[in-house]
């Protein structure tokens, strides 16, 4: 089994492979990534349809039989248009094809090849959201909420002038699963809504210096500990106009909206209200026509912190029961059947591993998940039947696999990779029977002279399994000494080894490889996919147990004599950027060099939804924050260290690498630092290039490699 000798490795045949990636080739590389066919059912139909040269094709699952469906010049006939390949698409049923465009959203019938319904929005709108049942619209321009019925005609939701109350937009900053604030009843006739009150939360200075004088454009950023969005649920009745704020005041307004699930009959709207101190959850029902609470169905708590999802998934066939999703019962995510009442029917999934919930099927015989039970750097698709409780394994090929059931559940496309297989797609029956293969990907990298990658593992101190990648330098030599470039992430719902294509590694790591360094990343306690107590043992004290484990690797690592143990250097960025500076700040005898991206340097200076879950508040955690805090590590910079920074960051924002570099002034001690002036978190587009290429004074990556040669050379 894979992973059961520690270091299985892959190696390639440097004698075949000759060309050695350029920087430019390694930041935006894309062809040297396995590519797959962008594959999906056309609706409830058992037909695959996916994109070539001919244009939109579809796919018979019994006979592979394959017919042209739309060309990209019978498109162009259509919209009126001059597209030079097909956009993106979706199916709104068997029949019906839906693009967006150019502030219009087309549905188009596939058969008669023409506009079966056109859907034109005003100038400025945006979170276009469709109710099937109602054949309507919803969308937001600015922080107002309008919808748009089928024949095109728009009407006010709400009319907020107050630019603080923002209405039908993502809450919370996209944590606990929110995507979208946008929630139609399953019949049409009601529109659920995330209302936002921003007037108690601080404003924070971004610096526009594309103007002369400049110009500050302030954003909405609740620090922890401070003043926090209010957050309400409103229910908009489409017959009578008229608008129903949900009762939901459990724990004071500074409180957790999410998993917002509508009972199939439309009646009934269930929401989990989480505590601001996130470790007390409620599963809430509440009447849609009145907005009062009619149950507590049950209530979750934790010494650490409650994570809320996802929301409710109902049985087609069985509308008074439903599936639920957590890891705060029995230590591991798991899948759960209730009934309307809250009553606990069955645990679905009773295995010690992390499941991912995919599909039921609508007899409600099945329910289809994937689960890290064969190992947590795997996902394979199980099957289990409600009733009884039997579960099989229906992907056998090792590595992760992402599934795509067809609409009644009868087959589903498999499409995985592992270390030794590229991308693989196959259509499979739901009960794991290969159909055919759909696609089979080459080595995308096989012109390339490549190191050796090898994933494995190695134990933490308190016994559990630390999962690596590590990557040598090309035509390695075991007799001579390698400088380590150590890449970390190391923040919770981040897990960067995985047994997939090349081990998930980033091409610029190949690149470091092939200039003559050792690239190592392990994944730290506080990672997913390995159950709650391994995730929740880094809460209210980040950075500290993380940083054991990565130089529990280190330490691993420096038992070989290749490895040269005066030349290791860390890189990470954002979460990754805190624990780089961490570790050259705690371990100044180990490293010797850092870069660090956009870095939290001080959690009181980050957002209060994903801080306090992992820190609590300052307030009930000063001695927590305190040493977590790097301001006070700055005077213990021994090494080399380079910050990069995007100046208008709107999540780490600019106030916390500016402490750090004046606590560094204060402490006469030396750093570089590189802001880029317009550039947001992740420092894309052409920052990012600049970060990375050569012939910039070797900035980022390579003023990293720089950083290393210049120790040599002293």
């Amino acid at each position: 089994m894979f992973l059961a000798i520690i270091g299985l490795s892959m190696m390639f045949d440097l004698s075949a492979q000759k060309k050695v990636l350029t920087m430019e080739e390694a930041v935006v590389g894309y062809h040297l990534y396995p590519r797959s066919k962008y594959i999906q059912w056309q609706g409830d139909k058992n037909q695959l349809t996916y994109l070539d040269r001919e244009g939109l094709m579809g796919e018979s699952v019994d006979k592979g039989e394959k017919s042209v469906l739309l060309t990209v010049a019978e498109l162009n006939r259509i919209l009126g248009a001059e597209l030079r390949g097909f956009p993106n698409f979706s199916w709104l049923d068997d029949n019906t094809l839906v693009i967006a465009r150019q502030g219009s959203i087309y549905h188009i019938d596939v058969a008669k090849k023409q506009v079966k319904q056109k859907f034109t929005f005003p100038k400025g709108a945006a979170n276009e959201t469709y109710s099937k049942a109602g054949n309507m619209y919803a969308y937001t321009i600015d922080n107002n909420l309008y919808y748009m019925d089928e024949r095109g005609n728009s009407y006010t939701v709400t009319a907020d002038e107050d630019k603080n109350i923002v209405n039908g937009q993502v809450v919370s900053r996209n944590e606990f699963g929110i995507t979208g604030g946008i929630f139609w009843s399953p019949d049409g006739k009601k529109l659920g809504f995330y209302r936002k009150d921003e007037s108690q939360v601080t404003n924070f200075p971004l610096l526009d210096i594309n103007t002369r004088t400049g110009e500050l454009k302030e954003i909405k950023y609740p620090m922890a500990g401070m003043k926090s969005e209010l957050v309400s649920l409103g229910i908009y009745d489409i017959a009578s106009a008229k608008t129903t704020f949900l009762d939901a005041n459990d724990f004071g307004r500074e409180q957790y909206l999410t998993g917002i699930t509508w009972a199939p009959e439309s009646d009934m709207v269930y929401v989990q209200v989480l505590n601001r101190g996130q470790d007390h959850m409620r599963l809430n029902k509440y009447d849609a026509s009145t907005g009062k609470l009619i149950a507590t169905l049950f209530e979750e708590k934790s010494n650490t912190y409650v994570e809320p999802q996802s929301g409710l998934i109902f049985l087609a066939n069985n509308p008074k029961q439903f599936i639920y999703s957590t890891n705060n019962r029995d230590g591991f995510m798991n899948l759960y059947l209730h009934d309307v009442n809250g009553k606990l029917i069955r645990r679905l999934t009773d295995v010690d591993a992390d499941v991912e919930f995919v599909a039921v099927d609508p007899a409600g015989k099945y329910v289809y998940y994937l689960s890290s039970e064969i190992s947590p750097v795997e996902k394979q698709l199980f099957r289990v039947e409600v009733k009884s409780g039997k579960k099989n394994r229906l992907t056998t090929e090792e590595g992760w696999h992402n599934i795509t059931m067809s609409g009644d559940c009868a087959y589903f496309v498999d499409n995985y990779s592992s270390i030794k297989v590229p991308r693989n797609v196959d259509l499979t029956m739901n009960t794991g029977k290969v159909v055919r293969r759909l696609q089979e990907v080459e080595n995308p990298n096989k012109d390339y002279n490549f190191g050796e990658i090898t994933l494995g593992k190695i134990k933490a101190d308190d016994g559990s399994d630390l999962y690596y990648r590590l990557i040598k330098p090309m035509d390695f030599d075991p007799n001579k000494k390698y400088p380590v470039i150590h890449y970390v992430y190391g923040g919770p719902h981040s897990q960067l080894v995985t047994n997939t294509w090349n081990a998930s590694l980033r091409m610029w790591e190949m690149y470091m490889a092939q200039h003559g360094y050792v690239v190592f990343v392990i994944d730290n306690h506080g990672t997913p996919n390995r159950g709650k107590a391994f995730e929740d043992i880094i809460h209210r004290q980040c950075g500290q147990v993380e940083m054991k484990d990565q130089v529990k690797g280190i330490e691993w690592l420096k038992s070989f004599p290749w490895v040269d143990e005066n030349r290791i250097g860390v890189h990470g960025w954002s979460y990754g950027g805190f624990m780089t500076i961490s570790l050259i700040t705690n371990y100044p005898d180990i490293y010797k060099v850092a870069v660090a991206g956009g870095p939290v340097i001080d959690w009181k200076w980050y957002e209060v939804m994903y801080g306090e879950r992992y820190m609590d508040t300052p307030q009930e955690n000063p001695e927590g924050y305190a040493k977590t805090s790097l301001i006070a590590k700055a005077k213990d910079l021994k090494g080399k260290l380079l910050i990069c920074q995007g100046a208008v960051d709107p999540v780490v924002v600019w106030e916390q690498s500016l402490s750090f570099i004046r606590e560094c002034i204060k402490n006469n001690v030396q750093v570089d630092y590189f802001p880029y002036p317009c550039a947001e978190h992740n420092v894309m587009g052409r920052d990012r290039i600049h970060f990375t290429k050569e012939g910039y004074q070797e900035q980022g990556t390579l003023l990293f490699r720089a950083f290393m040669e210049s120790y040599n050379n002293r």
